[in-house]
């Protein structure tokens, strides 16, 4: 059975620059801030991702000055567990869930790099991290819905007396987005996430990534699965010849190396051909099996930035694309999350080309769908 409908995601940076573009301006650009962003809603995007990493400028504050220039996108802001205590994080996003009415969603991310945690003063290996973020999210759910005070004692957390002053701005709180391909991230994903966050492999790959998410969660004892999403860089084209001789260049121009300081920065990016992290690992072993898979997924440029965060790429026209992503949708995936080797003009693109085709689709099939017949009925 097919979703309804998909959640959409872009991502801003507060910088012009990619895998593919020197860095233009300043790091914290105001000004094409808020062009990338309205970029994005005017795009018809339900939400914007802010990235995190030791080097990036604070995603909440970002956050906040996107909201304040833009009227209805959704914010989904990149966290990491560890740097702050669960119950200040708890308030911070509450409290901009509140001036925000309800546009804040957080995506957690355990980290997979141990020189990147190093860099803001993290030193557990990689399951103690998963331990404390599973801690972690409990508390902040807990906070998020508690009305009287409470204490913790925990392994890596401990408080007394803890009131929730500020709360989300709807009942149900604020949706926790989990990123990860390990079983330790299925584990604490399977366990917290309302949508399970995968990078953009092969289809049946896939399945099984969502299988092994589904089967964490079902462990845990929860009866809503968490929803799936599935990144990817779409190079579109007026044409398939046109698509697939952009796609070359933009490889040609990773090779060259102009982008390399903006993937070096990724969090997953550790500088050698063997990531630390399953999800990057995932990426470089479906491409040594080959560069194009499915309808038109490519991966040679995962190969080319060390698959240092979501790299691999949908070639073809718009209808190609659609109809690629619609593929994920029908193995399950609710959320796709799409961002542009050329991000400004890319996402503009996505908005006039690609996603009115996939919710076009998505609501035929959905208009289309024959009735349930109640049980016991005649046939």
């Amino acid at each position: 059975m097919t979703s309804p409908s998909v959640e959409f995601i872009g991502m801003i940076g507060t910088q012009d620059a990619s895998e593919t573009r020197p860095a233009a301006g300043p790091v914290i650009d105001p000004a094409y801030t808020t062009r990338f962003a309205r970029a994005h809603e005017d795009a018809g995007f339900d939400r914007i991702l802010i990235g995190y990493s030791s080097t990036r400028p604070d995603g909440l504050q970002v956050a906040a000055y996107v909201a304040a220039r833009t009227e209805r996108l959704g914010l989904l802001v990149a966290h990491r567990p560890g740097f702050i205590a669960p119950t200040l994080a708890a308030r911070s996003f509450a409290t901009l869930d509140q001036f925000t009415e309800g546009r804040v969603a957080v995506h957690t991310i355990t980290g997979g790099n141990d020189a990147e945690q190093r860099r803001d003063g993290d030193y557990l290996d990689k399951d103690e991290r998963y331990d404390r973020t599973d801690e972690y999210l409990g508390i902040l759910r807990r906070a998020w819905s508690s009305s009287e005070p409470f204490r913790h004692e925990g392994r890596h957390y401990r408080f007394e007396d803890y009131a929730p002053g500020v709360l989300p701005y709807r009942s149900s709180g604020i949706p926790l987005y989990f990123g990860g391909s390990s079983r330790a991230a299925y584990r604490v994903g399977g366990k917290h996430a309302d949508t399970f966050a995968l990078w953009g492999e092969p289809l049946a790959e896939t399945a099984e990534q969502i299988a092994s998410v589904r089967a964490a969660a079902e462990a845990a004892g929860r009866t809503e699965l968490p929803g799936i999403s599935v990144s990817f860089r779409p190079i579109l084209g007026p044409t398939e010849e046109l698509a697939w001789e952009r796609a070359h260049r933009i490889l040609d121009t990773i090779k060259s190396g102009s982008g390399r300081p903006f993937f070096d920065q990724a969090p997953h990016h550790s500088g050698t051909p063997a990531p630390q992290n399953t999800g990057s690992q995932r990426l470089l072993a479906a491409a040594a099996k080959a560069d194009v898979h499915d309808r038109c997924l490519w991966t040679p440029t995962a190969t080319a930035t060390g698959a240092g965060g979501n790299t691999t790429a949908l070639v073809g026209t718009p209808e190609t694309v659609a109809q690629a992503l619609l593929d994920y949708v029908d193995i399950g995936v609710t959320t796709i999350l799409i961002r542009g080797y050329d991000p400004l003009d890319d996402a503009i693109d996505y908005g006039r080309h690609l996603l009115p085709l996939v919710r076009q689709e998505l609501a035929h099939r959905a208009a289309t769908a024959a009735p349930l017949t109640p049980a016991g009925s005649a046939r």
